[in-house]
């Protein structure tokens, strides 16, 4: 209240809003100059704009009679700019350097608070501001100077090669065409520097007329700066409360809120994140981290977080590595995206970091000189997958970042048992896509390399001999029980269907040489079941057959069998023919996606699956691969669907019959053989049908699918 008292209200003073050139009126902020001279009276040459840049450009006459311009320097820059002859596109055609150019530049984008304001008989008039330009001096004219003398260099060069040499030699030049552009590429162009610099410098430029200060167009002008109806509709606005009228002439920053981050990439704002579904909360704190322990993930989601929904929620974003939870490499790498450093697609460096992590769900080292060679990536890119998951240890290689996790793996064996499969297909599909030398993944993830140990050829020898001895036994039985099974094969059609076994390596060829003793009977049969007709063994009719001989407990080997079969059908009808190693991976992205205690889960035997498929309508295609294949066991065994009810079937049976005596088929014998078995008719349509149903095409020849060896 003192303070009030001393500083007494000498005036009141009303304020009016004009609005005449509120879209049109920009501030000018010239160069510091001397408070003598004012820019009136600098004569204006000539003054240009762009208007979508909002960018100016002002010639100003330099006074060359003032005491302190250095003439002999003025010349000296003429001369340079325009060289000794003078024409109409000289810079300086008085040969004197006697203007200067000043080009503005933006100093901020918002300027809704500022305003232009006008004292006039004891009213202030605001007109908003619609822009602010700082004019600085431009030296392009040195530019102009260099490109001068470079011309004046290669002229003379030019002068001196002319007389040395008589007639100009004839070259030979190289017409080259431009690849067509990506759509990636593109992108990345019109997004450079260079680019936007081009389309600024496209722009036209726009000459204006500069008005003096006591010109009268400026006099005429400067009346708009006035509000036309001091006691009209105008001042409506100005008619509020005084919070109100504060807030209209400082209005809160609507940029700085926006361009306020939420939640930075490096920082992570607990009080945020905790405002978030708790699906996100996961996938923030995951894609940050990178690598998390589940301890350390429950404590920082908070205690009164749910365990079984932190499980459920941070599946779906991380892969099981040493017991420790690395984010996916999609959440990583969206589609979209590229590498910063070499520009290769996402999918590109997903699959070359899914190979790092399950490199780690080997060992707990990696060396880095393999990444690269396998994943044929960069080594900043190799070097970016290896850092979000491990350390470099000098003269060992990248150990994993974090220890292993035993307590977790212990406590949710579950959830270790469906990563484990998920990581069996993503090794699968990672085989197929590097050429990989298949190795196998240990059954259990909790599985530790221990430290090595040295063993001399000698001793390895005695360990296989032990190992020979103890198998011995039970592979005399196993063999003497499939000739058992071999005889009591069944017979359809006059040709006996062989199914061929599920065997290790070590017992292929004792089982080959089993089954030549046999001959093929051509006895005709009668009174078969669907069962037998399809080639499965009655010896194994009613078993279960379960995973290492033992019926899962708690579960019947009927609702088992029932749901397999229910699967291997609806696999079929999608896709007509697959190998053996195929029907597996899919079979384990299966048994990922379903709820823990299924059914499925007690363990299904590669003989119950195959048996499976033949009781299901398929039949196994004796493909003759070539002798020197890379295919797998697994691989080399083919299964299609003979009927699925639908009008190719005779097509596809067709094309079967001729892929059981030919490893790669071109499609011209297919087509023929096709119009001899089914008719002139068939249309091109109905062929194309079903050889995309059943096989690829790889170098001009037709495979069956999961055939084909690159």
């Amino acid at each position: 209240m003192a303070n009030e008292e001393d500083d007494p209200v000498v005036q009141e003073i009303d304020v009016y809003l004009a609005k005449s050139l509120a879209e049109k009126l920009y501030l000018f902020q010239y160069p510091v100059r001397p408070a003598s001279m004012t820019y009136d009276d600098i004569p204006h040459l000539s003054a240009r704009i762009k208007p979508r840049q909002q960018k100016v450009e002002l010639e100003m006459a330099i006074d060359t009679l003032n005491p302190n311009y250095c003439r002999s320097k003025g010349e000296q820059i003429a001369l340079n700019v325009d060289g000794a002859c003078a024409d109409e596109t000289s810079t300086y055609s008085s040969k004197l350097m006697d203007k200067q150019t000043f080009c503005s530049s933006q100093t901020t984008s918002n300027t809704s608070r500022y305003a232009a304001a006008l004292y006039r008989q004891g009213e202030l008039h605001l007109t908003p501001l619609h822009g602010i330009l700082q004019l600085r001096p431009s030296f392009s004219y040195l530019d102009k100077a260099d490109a001068k003398h470079r011309e004046r260099e290669a002229a003379n060069e030019a002068g001196d090669s002319s007389q040395d040499e008589a007639e100009e030699d004839v070259k030979q030049i190289t017409v080259r065409f431009s690849r067509p552009e990506s759509e990636q590429a593109r992108q990345r162009r019109v997004q450079s520097y260079e680019f936007l610099q081009k389309r600024q410098a496209e722009e036209p430029w726009v000459q204006l007329h500069y008005c003096g200060l006591r010109d009268s167009r400026s006099e005429h002008e400067r009346q708009y700066l006035l509000c036309q109806g001091s006691s009209g509709v105008e001042n409506t606005e100005l008619v509020k409360s005084p919070s109100e009228y504060l807030m209209m002439l400082m209005p809160p920053s609507q940029e700085e809120e926006k361009d306020k981050p939420v939640a930075p990439s490096n920082i992570l704002s607990m009080a945020q994140l905790r405002t978030l579904p708790l699906a996100d909360q996961i996938k923030i704190l995951m894609k940050n981290v990178k690598v998390m322990p589940f301890a350390n993930l429950m404590s920082l989601l908070g205690p009164s977080v749910d365990s079984v929904a932190v499980l459920r929620g941070i599946q779906k974003v991380a892969m099981l590595v040493q017991g420790n939870w690395v984010v996916k490499s999609d959440i990583l790498y969206p589609k979209d995206s590229s590498s910063p450093h070499s520009g290769v697609p996402a999918e590109v460096l997903c699959r070359g970091r899914d190979f790092v992590m399950w490199k780690f769900t080997q060992s707990r080292w990696v060396v880095r000189k393999e990444v690269a060679t396998v994943t044929k990536l960069c080594a900043e890119d190799v070097k970016d997958l290896l850092e979000h998951m491990a350390i470099v240890r000098i003269n060992k290689g990248w150990e994993f970042i974090l220890p292993h996790d035993r307590e977790f793996i212990k406590k949710h064996p579950d959830v270790v048992q469906r990563q484990h499969m998920l990581w069996t297909g993503i090794q699968a599909k990672l085989e197929k896509v590097y050429n990989l030398v298949k190795e196998a993944i240990p059954k259990k993830l909790d599985e530790q390399p221990g430290p090595a140990v040295l063993v001399s050829g000698e001793q390895r020898v005695q360990v296989a001999k032990s190992k020979a001895q103890q198998n011995h036994a039970f592979l005399e039985r196993e063999l003497q029980r499939r000739k058992e099974q071999i005889q009591a094969s069944t017979v359809m059609g006059g040709v006996r269907i062989k199914e061929e076994p599920v065997s290790e390596e070590g017992e292929d060829e004792d089982e080959q040489e089993a089954e030549e003793e046999e001959p093929m009977d051509t006895m005709p049969s009668s009174g078969l079941s669907n069962r037998l007709a399809n080639g499965l063994p009655t010896g194994r009719a009613a078993g279960g057959d379960s995973f290492n001989g033992h019926p899962p407990p708690g579960c019947s080997s009927t609702s088992v069998a029932r749901e397999l079969g229910a699967f291997v059908k609806a696999t079929f009808q999608r896709q007509f023919v697959l190998t053996l190693s195929e029907l597996k991976r899919l079979f384990n992205l299966h048994l990922a996606s379903l709820p823990p205690g299924h059914t499925l889960f007690s363990g299904i035997s590669d003989r119950m699956l195959q048996d499976t498929v033949l009781a299901a309508g398929c039949k196994q295609i004796l493909v003759p691969f070539p002798p020197q294949t890379a295919a797998s066991p697994d691989e080399q065994k083919v299964f299609a669907l003979w009927e699925s009810g639908d009008m190719s079937d005779q097509h596809r049976q067709v094309l079967l019959e001729i892929f059981s005596k030919n490893y790669r088929v071109r499609r011209n014998l297919i087509q023929s053989r096709l119009t001899q078995e089914c008719g002139e008719d068939l249309s091109k349509q109905e062929v194309d049908k079903v050889l995309k149903d059943c096989c690829v095409s790889y170098g001009g020849m037709w495979y069956l699918k999961g055939t084909v060896q690159s």
